[in-house]
Order: structure tokens, then C-alpha cells, then sequence
């Protein structure tokens, strides 16, 4: 395979993060973290140094060229992507980060009592937007949106609002993509443009972003 990202540096997250609730509860999604990996398999398979900033999950990565920093919560992911950063050409935010965590961590296992219990929930940092306002013009920044309604429109918002190059939507609407599925079925939004895919292997979805990556960048 032709080594089209020789020299370049790729900072990609995946899975989902768990925010504690107690020592043995937390709050997660149903992320799996293979579209992540896939990316980083691709990426890597073409010459990249990939810097996989990744979640809870169950994968292992093959390549020689991933580095894999594993993290738990979106605070740790958050740093570690933060310090990354700087050094790399491409981000690619492929992770499911949990939107809020809960305001305060128990240190003890909540103990069960009476039929309701409330959490006070605060929002975590949004990441792609965070570094959005730090990105040079020379880095190319790549994110992704899961979506069940106006999602075009919502994922255009996002786009914009996070300085995201192009943006990555999928639909909980279409079956066999999304959460826990080998295959997925993508439209890549860009600032003027909109390519639709049809349902596909991930390690094939992997393909046909890192392609599109490149025509953006070096074509």
C-alpha cells in the first residue's frame, strides 16, 4: 500500500469514556471503539504516525505505527489530546465522549436506599471544540457526528461551531451503523459539500474518510 501519509503525524480518538459515579458505577455509551481503530489501521497502513487516544474498550491495535494512549474519562482524554495536539498535522475525533459526568464522584460505593436516587450531572469539555479554537491553518481537523434527527443540519452546526475541516455523520436512523455494528453507512459534510456512502465495513468506511482526507490535503 502506497505510504501517502509518510512523515505525517495523526492524533485519533476512539471509544467511548466512563464517568465514575462510585467506585463501581460509572456512566458510558455503547461505543465499541472499531470505527476509531479502523481509522488508525488505515492511517497507519498508508505511513502515518498515529497517536490513538482511546477509551474502554475490548480492541487491540495491529500496526507498529499506533501508539495507543489508553484513558477512562473525558478529563483524561481531554489532556492527553490536549498535549498531543500541537505536534500533530491531522485530528481525527472519532471517540463517543459522554457529554456530561456526574458533579461529584462518591468514594464508597453508594449503598442501595429507598426507590429513587438523584445525581447531579455538569457538562464534560467538548473536546473537538476546545482544541477547534487552538488549530493552526496548517492542521486538518476531522470530526464526527451520531445523529437520530436533523442531522444534516445539526451536524453543519457542529461543523462550524467546532472548526472541524469536514465532519463525519452517521444515523442511528439506518441500520447497521452506529454503536456495535461491524459496518456503518456515512455522509462526510464539508463547508459546501455533502458525500453520501453507502452501507460498508468499517475497515472500507476507514478507507473512504482517509481517502477523502487526502484529496482535501495533497491532491
Amino acid at each position: 500500500m502506497e505510504k501517502l501519509f509518510k512523515g505525517k503525524t495523526v492524533v485519533l480518538t476512539a471509544g467511548p469514556t466512563y464517568e465514575p459515579i462510585d467506585p463501581v458505577r460509572f456512566i458510558g455509551n455503547h461505543s465499541t471503539g472499531k470505527m476509531g481503530y479502523a481509522l488508525a489501521e488505515c492511517f497507519a497502513q498508508r505511513g502515518a504516525q498515529v497517536q490513538l487516544v482511546a477509551g474502554p474498550t475490548n480492541l487491540q491495535a495491529q500496526h507498529a505505527g499506533i501508539t495507543v494512549i489508553p484513558v477512562t474519562t473525558a478529563d483524561e482524554m481531554y489532556a492527553a489530546v490536549k498535549q498531543l495536539a500541537p505536534a500533530a498535522d491531522i485530528w481525527v475525533f472519532a471517540a463517543a465522549v459522554a457529554d456530561y459526568k456526574p458533579k461529584v464522584v462518591a468514594d464508597r460505593k453508594i449503598k442501595k436506599a429507598g426507590n429513587e436516587l438523584t445525581i447531579e450531572l455538569v457538562k464534560n469539555v467538548d473536546i473537538a471544540a476546545a482544541l477547534g479554537k487552538e488549530k493552526r491553518a496548517d492542521q486538518f481537523a476531522v470530526g464526527f457526528a451520531l445523529e437520530t434527527d436533523n442531522e444534516a443540519s445539526n451536524a453543519r452546526e457542529k461543523l462550524q461551531k467546532k472548526n472541524l475541516n469536514m465532519i463525519v455523520l452517521n444515523s442511528l436512523n439506518d441500520p447497521g451503523a452506529g454503536f456495535k455494528h461491524d459496518t456503518n453507512k456515512i455522509t462526510i459534510i464539508e463547508k459546501d459539500t455533502a458525500t453520501a456512502f453507502e452501507l460498508k465495513h468499517k475497515s472500507e468506511v476507514a478507507q473512504d474518510i482517509v481517502n477523502l482526507i487526502w484529496e482535501r490535503l495533497y491532491v
